[in-house]
């Protein structure tokens, strides 16, 4: 069975971007977010969050807290909350399935429901179809996009975050768990925006230094006209390029949007950046998607 077409292909090539209506089933999606209640009803909330801070210095350490915990989370699966979701004993205000943004960033290596969707034989074909000949697989997220409260993600491009030389070697695999659209926030793109390079990096900063990453340049002004709303229903798969620019609104609706997506990249002949916040480590180097 092809799970994409030639026609799909030059698609993906032409605008950056590619929807592939139903890839996953609802039970396939069923199963991933069954598990991720369980995640959730089982999980610490870190040391950082449940410290009550009241002078600026304490402020200043809480911050760098939340930034160790991110910095060192690509071999592990760490939790990400909303803004105002604990009181100032870290104790919730919310029900905790409502108070976590994300959960990131190596679900794909260290729970073996996320491991088998994303080495699934389907993802494995479709980059083979894309040409993709040695892709490994550097993070993955899950994100819950609550309903009334989940941000705006502001237009950016992926390869601003996950740089390599040559860039276009990162692609995001972006799977619906349940419909997304216009009022819960579902991804909306600028077609061909990928051509044209980045215009700004996010950069670790020297060992030891506070904070630990840093922008340099800056993104550009995107008229709102040039995006086009990629609205798609419960299993559909996104293919989202390094360069691509996208954004999504806040979910003002009822309804959540919850996500997983993962990010490949080809390795062969290409050099991951030893300043991107984002590193291999000897626990977990990053995984070959091919099995």
């Amino acid at each position: 069975m092809d799970f994409i077409t030639e026609e799909q292909i030059q698609k993906y090539r032409q605008d950056g971007y590619l929807v592939l209506e139903r890839f996953f089933s609802p039970e396939e999606c069923d199963a991933l977010r069954e598990r991720m209640a369980v995640i959730v009803e089982r999980m610490d909330v870190p040391l950082h969050c449940r410290t009550e801070f009241s002078t600026e210095q304490e402020e200043q350490l809480k911050t760098q807290g939340n930034a160790d915990y991110f910095m060192s989370s690509g071999d592990k699966v760490r939790f990400f909350f909303e803004k105002g979701v604990f009181d100032s004993q870290g104790d919730f205000l919310v029900p905790r399935e409502r108070s976590v943004n994300k959960i990131g960033h190596a679900l794909h290596a260290s729970e073996p429901v996320f491991k088998n969707v994303t080495h699934s034989p389907k993802v494995q074909e479709l980059s083979r179809k894309l040409d993709f000949k040695q892709p490994v697989v550097v993070q993955s997220m899950y994100i819950f996009k609550q309903p009334g409260i989940g941000g705006e993600v502001t237009p950016h491009q992926d390869a601003t975050f996950l740089y390599t030389e040559p860039l276009g070697r990162v692609m995001g695999v972006w799977i619906a768990l349940e419909d997304a659209t216009e009022e819960n926030g579902c991804l909306w793109f600028i077609p061909g925006s990928h051509k044209t390079g980045i215009t700004r990096r996010m950069v670790r900063t020297p060992a030891g230094t506070f904070p630990r990453t840093q922008f340099i340049g800056s993104e550009r002004t995107y008229a709102d006209e040039k995006f086009v709303m990629a609205p798609v229903k419960k299993g559909s798969l996104i293919l989202i390029h390094g360069e691509v620019v996208h954004r999504s609104a806040m979910n003002s609706s009822n309804h959540s949007r919850h996500v997983y997506t993962f990010h490949i990249m080809e390795s062969e002949n290409t050099r991951w950046s030893a300043e991107n916040w984002l590193q291999p480590t000897q626990e977990l180097p990053f995984p070959s998607l091919y099995t």
